[in-house]
């Protein structure tokens, strides 16, 4: 057997891809939104709960884990030809920890997951039940991940970064065949993420909503933020000021539109936005639609420099995968 040489001088750090989002922000930050705002509404709709399918994917993750340790290796066919998963050494205590939220909170959550048939438990063992619930397979997901992380390869690319010149097909496959550990890698980045949103907004609901009203205005700024070809792409830090200069907001979002789009009731959206505003998050323009405010950059810019950190920790190593596929 052929021992394949991997040539280090080929792969990626952390750093290299952070400073790429970071300095190619304009061109990405759309496709970043919208890929975030999708994850989110695959957290809520099978419970319509964020929370407990949080549970649900911390504890697939650990499985994940498992897999990786054992240099096991499942293709995204193989891994969803099971109906059945089984976590070993299941605790209540490591799930709080792992999702900085409250023993009560966790275990009201997994008691309510095992009335509804999704786990049950045999003392320390628990078994996730596929087909008690409407689990999402991560089929546009795997797209949208693809071409995000297509389009850092391609500015990588260009700054001499990365030498592999990749499609979005390619990566695409290349997750497929190596689902389970590139899934690994992706709850590795989600969760935490996740949590630290939690962390700001106190409440996962409340984020899935801001995020909305946020996409809703990127996608009305996003001719203020494209650039000519023959010009460098706009910065975090310069994309950021052109959206809290609020152009777009002329063109908000309304209470019933985020309902439509997230599936979360109308009334909870009026409810969590009355925080947003107290909070200064979001305010209501002349038409009575939401929209962002100028206090979102400085609030959540510590928030945001952590999730590009765990985002450039995940397409590194998705990267450097497809270096040596």
């Amino acid at each position: 057997m052929n021992l394949q040489q991997v040539d280090f001088t080929k792969t990626l750090n952390d750093d290299q891809v952070y400073e790429s989002i970071m300095t190619n922000y304009s061109d990405l930050s759309k496709d970043w939104i919208f890929h975030q705002w999708n994850w989110m509404n695959n957290v809520y709709t099978p419970f319509n709960d964020h929370y407990k399918y949080l549970i649900i994917i911390s504890l697939v993750e650990k499985t994940l884990q498992f897999y990786d340790q054992m240099n096991i290796l499942y293709s995204y066919d193989e891994y969803y030809s099971k109906n059945y998963l089984q976590i070993e050494k299941f605790s209540i205590s490591e799930l709080c920890e792992k999702l900085d939220l409250p023993k009560e909170t966790v275990r009201r959550k997994v008691l309510e997951l095992e009335q509804e048939g999704v786990i049950s438990r045999n003392k320390k063992k628990i078994i996730i039940d596929r087909k008690a619930f409407n689990f999402v397979k991560p089929e546009q997901q795997i797209k949208f991940s693809s071409k995000y992380i297509y389009l850092v390869s391609q500015a990588l690319f260009k700054d001499g970064r990365y030498s592999k010149k990749l499609d979005q097909q390619t990566i695409q496959n290349v997750i497929k065949k190596k689902f389970s550990i590139c899934w690994r890698w992706f709850y590795r980045m989600q969760i935490p993420l996740i949590i630290g949103y939690h962390k700001f907004m106190q409440d996962l609901t409340t984020f899935h909503i801001w995020g909305t009203v946020c996409m809703n205005q990127v996608l009305n700024v996003q001719k203020h933020l494209e650039t000519d070809e023959d010009n460098p792409p706009l910065n975090h830090f310069t994309t950021s000021d052109i959206l809290l200069k609020n152009l777009g907001s002329d063109t908000g979002i309304s209470a019933m539109s985020i309902s439509d789009m997230t599936n979360i009731p109308r009334a909870t959206i009026i409810r969590k936005c009355k925080y947003l505003i107290k909070e200064d998050l979001i305010k209501m323009n002349k038409k009575k639609q939401y929209v962002l405010t100028t206090m979102n950059f400085k609030k959540i810019l510590p928030y945001q420099t952590e999730i590009f950190k765990f985002k450039a920790k995940f397409i590194r190593k998705v990267l450097n995968l497809l270096v040596i596929s």
